[in-house]
């Protein structure tokens, strides 16, 4: 049987669901908010036939970004050689500039996070002082022990970028504009934030649609991959808006069914 990998969404449903959604959270909208524009994240919530094997984190690039440009950026950079740490940030700072990257805020290099956010206030008032981190793909590993949990508990664990991409702005503004979604060995349950209440049904519909797509082709997983997809904010019950075809319990039966032990011969005395 071929893999079963599609996973064909009924847009008309889906936009139901998500006009649903947004008519419930303008129901808990409170004035304060309304006058804030303070909006509510909207998530999907994936569920797999199966666990998977092995952890795995998705990005997923989004058609209608759903972040502010008011937005505060951080960028991790890596110490360039022979460069002081002044030198380094003027150093990016100016390659940011040519190629025409204008919503980073802030450059940190390495031995700066080491050293000034050593301290736990630091990197507390770090944490809190921007939106988005950003990390140069050559010091992504370097920095977990230097940023400490609170970074990951609260996912603002910096995105991976490349620095010496032909196309960086572009590149900065879809990893900024885009989501993720973080696979587990631990369950079947795994969640990503799609867009925000401030967006219209449609927008809203096109990042579902665009986000299904791309985890189900990007994920490491064989045979049929997605069992239910459920459309929620933080604050909402769970709207399903996909069911997978039953008939995929046949698929997962054939493949975990063990295969026939050749029997002992008995020997008569």
């Amino acid at each position: 049987m071929a893999e079963a990998k599609e996973v064909a969404l009924d847009r008309a449903q889906v936009k139901k669901a998500v006009q649903a959604l947004q008519a419930f959270l303008k129901t808990k909208s409170t004035p304060d908010a309304l006058f804030l524009e303070e909006t509510q994240q909207i998530s999907l919530l994936f569920t797999l036939w199966k666990i998977p094997k092995e952890a795995q984190t998705i990005r997923i690039p989004l058609p209608h970004g759903q972040r502010s440009d008011t937005d505060e950026v951080c960028l991790f950079t890596r110490d360039e050689p022979n460069m002081t740490s002044e030198q380094t940030q003027r150093f990016y700072k100016k390659l940011l500039e040519v190629k025409g990257v204008k919503n980073v805020s802030e450059i940190i290099p390495y031995k700066v996070l080491r050293t000034e956010y050593k301290p736990f206030e630091a990197k507390r008032r770090l944490l809190g002082n921007f939106d988005v981190f950003l990390s140069d793909e050559r010091v992504r590993r370097l920095l977990p022990s230097h940023l400490g949990k609170h970074f990951y508990e609260r996912k603002k664990e910096p995105l991976c970028v490349n620095l010496q991409s032909k196309q960086l702005a572009r590149d900065i503004q879809r990893v900024i504009q885009g989501t993720s979604l973080k696979v587990t060995k631990k369950g079947c349950c795994c969640m990503a934030r799609v867009a925000h209440s401030g967006m219209t049904a449609d927008e809203v519909t096109d990042n579902i649609e665009a986000a299904v797509q791309t985890v189900v082709s990007k994920i490491r997983t064989k045979g049929p991959v997605m069992k239910l997809v459920h459309l929620k904010s933080q604050t909402s019950v769970a709207l399903p808006i996909y069911t997978s075809d039953l008939s995929n319990l046949d698929s997962l039966a054939e493949k975990n069914k063990p295969t026939d032990l050749p029997k002992k011969e008995v020997r008569t005395s």
